[in-house]
């Protein structure tokens, strides 16, 4: 899959308002919903799609709510293995990415850690900018993936961002 990075886009604040809604709508009325990812850093080139994060009660929570998610269009899938992904398409392109975090996580969620440190550190915000067109560029060379290629700096990020808060390092990779 070849990655492209597009310029931030204000119509993803209000593409986020859209889908949180209708999460809500088709899943629990009462979910606190996020906009996390580079779509949430204005400013920030990204790729055209849109991440949120899902507060849940419990695993219970989201095997509830799955099937009238399904029936919306949404898919479990992602190699992520830290916590529950469905994934969204349109016309076979890959356009809203849902994060379900169970409530006793959500304050150490490093996404939601991530998003707020960038939002407030305009020259990290730049860093990982860089490293993200840098891994896209070694991606296109065949020289590693998209994700392997920013991981060392989204590391170095997100350490950052959890010591400010006086929590502990943990890795940032958990894909399969």
């Amino acid at each position: 899959m070849t990655v492209v990075l597009v310029p931030y886009d204000p119509v993803w604040q209000r593409a986020f308002a859209v889908i949180a809604a209708e999460l809500r709508e088709q899943g629990d009325a009462s979910w606190t919903i996020e906009h996390i990812g580079s779509t949430a850093i204005p400013g920030m080139s990204a790729k055209p799609v849109i991440d949120v994060a899902v507060r849940i009660a419990d695993p219970a929570d989201f095997t509830r709510h799955r099937p009238a998610l399904e029936n919306a269009g949404w898919q479990v899938g992602s190699g992520v293995r830290s916590h529950r992904v469905m994934v969204y398409e349109e016309d076979g392109v890959r356009t809203r990415i849902a994060h379900f975090f169970e409530a006793a996580e959500w304050d150490d969620v490093n996404q939601r850690i991530l998003r707020d440190w960038l939002r407030e550190n305009p020259a990290d915000a730049l860093l990982y900018e860089r490293a993200k067109h840098a891994a896209v560029d070694a991606a296109r060379m065949g020289e590693e993936s998209y994700n392997a290629g920013k991981t060392a700096v989204l590391q170095l990020l997100v350490d950052r961002a959890r010591a400010a808060r006086g929590l502990a390092s943990v890795s940032v990779y958990d894909k399969s």
